[in-house]
């Protein structure tokens, strides 16, 4: 039991789309990860995910809308629902899902990280 300082961890990384794993609890991982650009339209079949920003703001494409989120602010994505997180500057995301989570999805493909490391 010792404390996670979120931009200690942030400054361990530079990549971008490559979830990092900070703690885990219940069955369910607590990701760090930076974002720029476009990520791959997906769905998670059996998984809801949490978008926590802990730095700057992106945009989460549904089909029909879109949120944009900003530094303090959080959505949860209900499993099955298709979604594309998209970010014109970096920014950086506290995720929280269950541990089985593969980031893309129903996608695959070249942003696919099947096991996160842990930081």
């Amino acid at each position: 039991m010792q404390k996670i300082n979120l931009e200690e961890k942030l400054g361990k990384f530079s990549e971008h789309w490559s979830p990092k794993i900070i703690a885990e609890l219940n069955g369910q991982h607590v990701k760090l990860v930076k974002s720029l650009g476009e990520f791959p339209w997906h769905h998670h079949e059996h998984e809801d995910e949490l978008f926590f920003v802990v730095r700057g703001w992106f945009r989460l494409e549904f089909r029909d809308h879109s949120v944009v989120l900003r530094e303090g602010e959080m959505i949860v994505v209900p499993r099955g629902v298709e979604h594309r997180p998209v970010a014109e500057e970096e920014v950086c995301l506290l995720l929280f899902e269950p541990a089985s989570t593969v980031n893309t999805g129903s996608a695959g493909g070249d942003f696919t990280v099947i096991r996160p490391g842990w930081i």
